[in-house]
Formats: C-alpha cells, sequence, structure tokens
C-alpha cells in the first residue's frame, strides 16, 4: 500500500461519511459475531472463569477518557497488576483461548460497541492506555509526555490503523507515534476503506500477534 502526501482533509462530508460507515458496519459486525460471541464467552469461562469481557481505561477524542471493552485474553491473575505491561512473544499471562482471539483481534470485537457510542471509529489511532511498560522499556511511563501527543488525540481512535500495519508489533510508542501522526494528516475516506480491507485479510491470516509487518505494505 503506497501512500501519497496529502493535506489533512477536514471537509465536513468525510467525517460526516466516516461516522456514517461506523454506525452501520458496527450494527453489521455486532449482528454477525453475536453467535461467535457466546461461544467465545463459554470457552473463556471453561478455560479460565470469569470476567469474560474487562474494560480498560483509555484516552479518547481531545483526552477525554472512556472504557474500552474486549475479551479477556489473559489469566485472571494478571488484573489484580497495578502496572500495564505490554503482552510479548510467548506471554505466559495468555490464555490459550486467549492466544486465538488476540491472533485474530477477536478479542477486540467487543469495541464495536465503543464505536456504535461514538468513543471510537473503524480506523484511527489506537486508543492509548496511560501508563504502560513496554517490552523494550522497562520503565512505566506517561504517553501524555510523548512528542505528538496532542495531535495523535486530535482524532477519533480506531480499531485499527496506519501503525497496526507499519510498525513491528514491539515498536517503542513514540516510533509507532510517527505512524499515528502520518495517518492524521493524510486521511481520507480511500484510506480508511483501504485500511478496513486489510484489516479483514490479517484477521482470516491470524497475524495480528506477529512481531512483523502483519502484510507486505508500502508505508513510505
Amino acid at each position: 500500500m503506497y501512500i501519497r502526501n496529502k493535506v489533512e482533509f477536514s471537509f465536513p462530508l468525510y467525517h460526516f461519511m466516516k461516522r456514517f460507515i461506523d454506525i452501520i458496519m458496527s450494527l453489521i459486525g455486532l449482528l454477525i459475531l453475536a453467535p461467535a460471541w457466546v461461544i467465545i464467552w463459554v470457552s473463556i469461562v471453561v478455560e479460565d472463569g470469569f470476567p469474560v469481557v474487562i474494560k480498560q481505561c483509555r484516552i479518547g477524542k481531545n483526552g477525554k477518557q472512556f472504557n474500552a471493552f474486549k475479551f479477556r485474553s489473559m489469566h485472571k491473575s494478571s488484573l489484580d497488576d497495578c502496572v500495564n505491561v505490554q503482552a510479548h512473544e510467548n506471554d505466559t499471562r495468555i490464555t490459550r483461548i486467549g492466544r486465538i482471539l488476540r491472533n485474530t483481534a477477536i478479542d477486540e470485537s467487543p469495541q464495536l460497541l465503543n464505536i456504535l457510542l461514538g468513543q471510537m471509529s473503524f480506523v484511527g489511532p489506537r486508543p492509548l492506555l496511560v501508563c504502560e511498560v513496554e517490552v523494550h522499556n522497562p520503565v512505566n511511563f506517561d504517553v501524555r509526555d510523548i512528542p505528538g501527543y496532542a495531535e495523535r488525540i486530535s482524532v477519533v481512535p480506531g480499531l485499527t490503523g496506519l501503525a497496526q500495519f507499519c510498525a513491528s508489533r514491539d515498536l517503542p510508542r513514540e516510533e509507532k507515534f510517527k505512524y499515528d501522526l502520518m495517518y492524521i494528516k493524510q486521511r481520507r475516506l480511500l484510506m480508511d476503506i483501504r485500511l478496513i480491507l486489510l484489516s479483514l485479510v490479517v484477521t482470516f491470516l491470524g497475524r495480528w500477534e506477529t512481531r512483523d509487518k502483519k502484510l507486505p505494505v508500502r508505508c513510505d
């Protein structure tokens, strides 16, 4: 995927169409995934008990915090951790069903509810945790201190985004910000549709947890 330089697209029609697509697709997604959610619910309970769905406090547009929903993919003992530690390869905290959910990103599917509520969009920078310890950074840092943070939160966060395709899974957050800011400056409806379609391909291939690029796309 080759992204050409574009001036930031802020025409009201784009925002209207983006929100329209979010509502329609989230409703369709909820209907299609409802039977799968029942199977996922039972599978999580059988393997590791309750809770099945967890809420994580995330940073939304203009810094407003909201609770993002997701299926629990780690052992429930991890819920007692006081510090958010980024998942790493062969992470023992992840359950068996959790690995399947994370590889296909189905663990994030409850965020369709966040999209329907307008807290998220299908495409945009991923909603941030306030503090997180990264794989290559043992320090618990505040994402609000990273250069470009203010611009990054000027848009509605998304379920998928440019950084998810162009950045390695373990790339430091400040490096991922570069791709997020690139998306913000170049975003347009065609790019959003392309990223949604690519996300469906990665989900089908079960490559969301790979440490390399999800697909051989160009990001320069």
